[in-house]
């Protein structure tokens, strides 16, 4: 969703526009923003399940020209203050908590302002899995790496060709080299060369200490803001350990064929 004020609306500096969005993901670009803007998201679910969803916000790289607010019942909490050039920082919060309020700050030169955002609603338990404050480094469990495995939105078996470290972003972007493909819901995995080789990027976080090693891996993870974050991932022989053990006992969540 693209529009713009500042230029056609020179006389109208106090205005509040309501916006509305039915989508489950999406941006906003608000061009010459003055006034501002209630975005309300209304996606094309009950209104029971409200309450399960988080959304997230994750402000474009130039983004100014304005404020970005979590509102309720008219109190406001700063979420994205203008000027704040934080790499790729992604605010999330209940959906429960308030809608969005952008507000434009004074400028002396509107017409070089753009404000925008990417968002993103999802379940609070997804949200969980890319957002998780206390471990997020951690290995996963048996139990979790079988879920991982039904639920995820790409599952591949690779290898890592190299890791590239984004120290500014605080990120690791794992590049693989995939043997198998098993699912993937956006197509992050490719062709590439004349070889005909899959391969694809995997970003996680940088303090986890992600360093290239030998041998085949399981990768399991979800796509968020278009990217692929990294979930579970353990060595492939430790996957098949695991599976053939649930299978054997028949608690295997899913299907899957690991060989």
């Amino acid at each position: 969703l693209s529009f713009s004020s500042g230029l056609t609306h020179e006389s109208h500096k106090k205005d509040v526009e309501q916006v509305y969005l039915r989508c489950s993901e999406g941006s906003i670009e608000w061009m010459y923003p003055t006034g501002a803007l209630i975005v309300n998201l209304r996606p094309n679910i009950s209104p029971a399940s409200y309450k399960h969803l988080t959304v997230c916000i994750k402000p474009f790289k130039d983004s100014a020209g304005a404020n970005i607010y979590l509102e309720k019942t008219g109190e406001l909490k700063l979420l994205v203050r203008d000027g704040d050039r934080s790499p790729s920082r992604v605010y999330c919060f209940s959906y429960d908590q308030g809608g969005l309020f952008v507000e434009a700050t004074p400028q002396q030169d509107i017409s070089r302002k753009i404000t925008g955002f990417q968002y993103e609603l999802m379940s609070k338990g997804i949200a969980a899995d890319l957002h998780t404050a206390s471990a997020p480094c951690r290995p996963c469990s048996d139990t979790e790496v079988l879920l991982a495995v039904c639920t995820s939105d790409f599952v591949i078996r690779g290898s890592i060709q190299n890791v590239t470290n984004e120290a500014e972003e605080q990120e690791s972007v794992i590049h693989v080299g995939v043997n198998k493909l098993y699912r993937q819901k956006s197509k992050v995995f490719q062709l590439t060369g004349e070889s005909g080789n899959w391969r694809g990027q995997i970003k996680t976080l940088l303090e986890c200490g992600v360093k290239p090693g030998d041998g085949d891996f399981l990768f399991t993870g979800r796509m968020h803001f278009g990217e692929a974050r990294l979930g579970c991932a353990p060595r492939f022989k430790d996957f098949q350990r695991m599976y053939k053990e649930a299978k054997d006992k028949g608690l295997n969540p899913c299907e899957i064929g690991p060989d």
